[in-house]
């Protein structure tokens, strides 16, 4: 291994002294200069990993430069040697403070001197493989990391898309969904992490369809209270489906799962929750699932022109809606059209590659839409 040496010294001499012993070993390459400014420039574009300075030189003084190099984040933890003829206590004192590891004497050109360069010089050695160690351990955890969560991630949109497939759906609703929700999420101002999680987290908004039987999920006709009860039972079987996980994204989607369909003034199913007692997370796929509900065409329906549904949303706004998702939703408009119409849009840079009395939403399933 190779590595770079900083000798800073107004003295041409001493310089060639230092980087002669410097460079002896083999495992170093010294760069020098005279300038002490000079020096703090090309250092902050430079990988270092000793540096030897002077105290006294013209324009910085040693402290000086010291404390300035220390402030690099790439010098912040490797050895920093103050060369001086000066044997003064507040001199080191002042050195240490500012961030110098050791002292050097200028007028003793030693053995010891020269024992005590190699020892520095394997110092910056030991801390540079371990900086590379650390840096390698890093990028590993975050490798694995990243593979979790695209295998997470991969679980989640293929369990979503299996129950849109059982609703007679291509999935795009699924994608439609997510992406509705996490153009709320993000006008919302709410963090970045969580705007993904939500996109991830809301096709999983109707998982427990699964349990549905299939003559009232597929039902072409309208359903009988009885089989509108049923059908409102998708909510607790996704939240039952989905609850207990330690996975914070399967805990966000149990939260949409189950509160999907409450509404604001609290009229909604199935706990009859108001306000911001239903999560935010829920309250903002509410409004995305019943907007592409009413913009598609279903077996039961033809599709709804987007002024249209845009009014309904309008009218449900601070009774079955939370009013901020809706005001939300509607500064994305040309987002929201570019979606609806299956125009390309782009989408967060860590996400993955994923009439007044109108009562419907998915297939069969009613929900109250304020007259």
């Amino acid at each position: 291994m190779l590595i770079q040496a900083l000798l800073v010294d107004d003295s041409r001499s001493a310089l060639e002294y230092m980087k002669r012993q410097i460079e002896a070993a083999g495992d170093v390459g010294a760069i020098t200069f005279t300038d002490p400014l000079e020096a703090l420039a090309a250092a902050r574009h430079t990988d270092i990993a000793l540096a030897l300075v002077d105290y006294e030189m013209p324009h910085l003084d040693g402290i000086s430069l010291i404390r300035e190099l220390r402030a690099l984040p790439h010098f912040s933890d490797i050895p920093i040697v103050m060369i001086t003829s000066i044997e003064s206590d507040d001199v080191r004192l002042r050195a240490l403070d500012a961030g110098a590891t050791d002292f050097l004497s200028k007028q003793q050109k030693t053995l010891e001197t020269q024992v005590r360069l190699r020892n520095l010089v394997k110092l910056g050695l030991a801390i540079r493989k371990l900086n590379d160690r650390a840096a390698h351990l890093a990028w590993e955890v975050a490798e694995a990391t990243r593979q979790l969560q695209e295998r997470e991630e991969e679980i989640i949109l293929r369990l979503a898309l299996s129950v849109e497939y059982r609703d007679n759906d291509t999935g795009d609703h699924t994608l439609r969904v997510a992406k509705y929700s996490q153009l709320i999420a993000g006008q919302l101002g709410l963090p970045p992490r969580l705007c993904r999680d939500i996109y991830l987290a809301a096709p999983l908004h109707d998982v427990g369809k699964v349990a549905t039987p299939d003559h009232i999920l597929l039902k072409p006709g309208g359903l009988t209270p009885e089989e509108i009860a049923v059908m409102r039972t998708h909510t607790t079987v996704g939240g039952t489906i989905l609850a207990g996980s330690r996975c914070e994204l399967i805990q966000l989607a149990a939260d949409i799962a189950i509160a999907h369909h409450e509404r604001w003034d609290g009229a909604g199913y199935p706990r009859r929750l108001k306000g911001e007692d239903i999560p935010i997370a829920a309250r903002i796929v509410a409004v995305a699932d019943v907007f592409d509900a009413l913009t598609t065409k279903r077996p039961y329906k033809e599709a709804f022109p987007l002024p249209t549904a845009r009014q309904q949303l309008e009218e449900g706004r601070g009774r079955h809606f939370d009013p901020a998702c809706v005001d939300a939703f509607f500064a994305r408009w040309p987002d929201v059209v570019a979606i609806a119409t299956g125009q390309s849009l782009p989408i967060a840079a860590d996400a993955p590659a994923l009439q007044p009395s109108l009562t419907v939403t998915a297939p069969n399933e009613v929900v109250a839409l304020p007259s």
